[in-house]
């Protein structure tokens, strides 16, 4: 079973960026789907982003799409969440995890990290 930690969180203003890293420990991370989910407070755990096993599928959620990217390198164990032009509305804890497919279903996923805080002021 594959471990995940998240790192890349923080303070920034609106209009500003951050890059998220999702490392997992253990053997064949290319095996897996990785998705990023977040979670503000008082609301339920939202579908982000995913990416497929080799990143030929990358879907996204309405509300994120043209101002995410995320990425993928499967030599350093790592899934990157590029995040633009931040909204107060994108406050929240990010998580990463993993799965058999790039799903925007939580149900989907097995292995979750512990998530990071992404906080942006307006």
């Amino acid at each position: 079973q594959v471990q995940l930690g998240e790192s890349g969180g923080g303070l920034v203003q609106a209009g500003g960026s951050l890059r998220l890293s999702c490392l997992a420990s253990g053997r064949a991370f290319s095996s897996y789907a990785i998705g990023w989910f977040r979670q503000a407070p008082g609301k339920e755990r939202e579908f982000v982003a995913a990416i497929s096993r080799y990143g030929g599928n990358t879907p996204y959620a309405d509300s994120v799409k043209g101002r995410f990217a995320i990425s993928r390198d499967n030599a350093k164990n790592t899934v990157y969440l590029h995040m633009n032009s931040l909204k107060p509305e994108d406050t929240a804890v990010y998580y990463c995890t993993a799965g058999g497919i790039a799903s925007s279903r939580s149900s989907d996923y097995a292995s979750w990290g512990q998530g990071t805080q992404v906080t942006v002021s307006s």
